[in-house]
């Protein structure tokens, strides 16, 4: 007899990531170059929300058309004019320096415009931290929240990379509310292998969580994905692990990949997303143009827990 279907629970841990803010300050929120419908509208939404207090940065006629495109009006929130998207990526981070702004959003420019005005050794938003983007993702078929990292700002990360985007990643799990988060990093095998720089970088990191160099959450690695979301998978390889089959965080070998992997689930699994900048001085909302008002509205409310998170509490987004 055929077992019935299983039936995905959709968007489980979204709502209660919302009302968890609802109780919190909107987060001023520097917002770079919000010069089509979809960026500022997700802005404005937001805003309405009460997630975040928007600063629209950016040429004034092409917000302002924007605004007319999406139906939005913009008439009640500061609006900052420059020239281009360059001026408005500077001009963004500037406030932020200056702390007119608590958080950093990309509107419709470039990641690379924004992300060189964050990078700047002089101007920008650095610290001693590797900066690194975490997808926190709601996948129906999976029975927690899903966090991967690196998928948007590292290429391809070297060993000391990588333990600082171990790091942040543990950091922002606690933030919201995983009290040892079970770290699987991801290989295409599930054992050493010298031809394969991933397995070593895997082997290392774990050693390196061994030796404080990493804290915070329980590492494992290398581990195929089969192996690293499917406890079933990880049982008929023989894996004995606490994180095999039930990891909290995806830790990938490069950009490319985890890439991949973040559009997969969304586009295929139908996956919620929520993207985010760790490792600078403030959270930045990195999301992409494509994306839905959903998921612009999940990363907005991920940034605020980060930037409150000593009046978030520590219930877990499953709870």
């Amino acid at each position: 007899m055929d077992e019935p279907p299983v039936t995905p629970t959709l968007h489980r841990w979204h709502e209660g990531l919302l009302e968890r803010c609802r109780r919190l300050a909107p987060v001023s929120t520097a917002v770079a170059h919000p010069c089509d419908p979809d960026s500022l509208a997700g802005a404005i939404e937001a805003a309405a929300l009460g997630l975040i207090a928007p600063v629209l940065i950016g040429p004034r006629t092409k917000i302002e058309a924007a605004a007319a495109a999406a139906k939005v009006d913009v008439a009640g929130f500061r609006l900052e004019h420059t020239p281009h998207s360059h001026a408005a990526a500077a001009r963004a981070v500037e406030l932020i320096r200056a702390g007119e702004a608590e958080v950093l959003m990309k509107g419709s420019l470039h990641t690379d415009e924004l992300m060189s005005a964050v990078m700047s050794a002089q101007t920008g938003l650095r610290t001693a931290r590797r900066i690194s983007h975490a997808y926190l993702m709601d996948v129906p078929r999976y029975p927690k929240p899903l966090l991967i990292s690196d998928a948007a700002v590292n290429i391809a990360p070297n060993l000391e990379d990588k333990r600082d985007i171990v790091q942040n990643a543990i950091d922002l799990a606690h933030i919201l509310g995983i009290e040892t988060p079970l770290v699987a990093i991801l290989s295409a095998v599930e054992t050493i292998n010298s031809k394969l720089q991933s397995t070593l970088d895997a082997a290392a990191l774990c050693k390196m969580a061994d030796r404080g160099q990493i804290t915070g959450g329980l590492l494992d690695g290398p581990l195929a994905f089969d192996n690293a979301i499917d406890m079933e998978a990880a049982l008929d390889k023989g894996i004995i692990s606490q994180v095999a089959g039930q990891a909290d965080i995806l830790i990938v070998p490069d950009l490319v990949s985890g890439n991949i992997l973040a559009k997969q689930l969304i586009y295929l699994a139908g996956a919620d997303a929520a993207g985010v900048v760790l490792g600078a001085r403030v959270p930045i909302i990195l999301t992409s143009r494509a994306d839905s008002p959903r998921t612009r509205i999940a990363s907005c409310a991920v940034a605020v827990m980060m930037t409150r998170r000593d009046r978030v509490g520590v219930v877990p987004l499953s709870a």
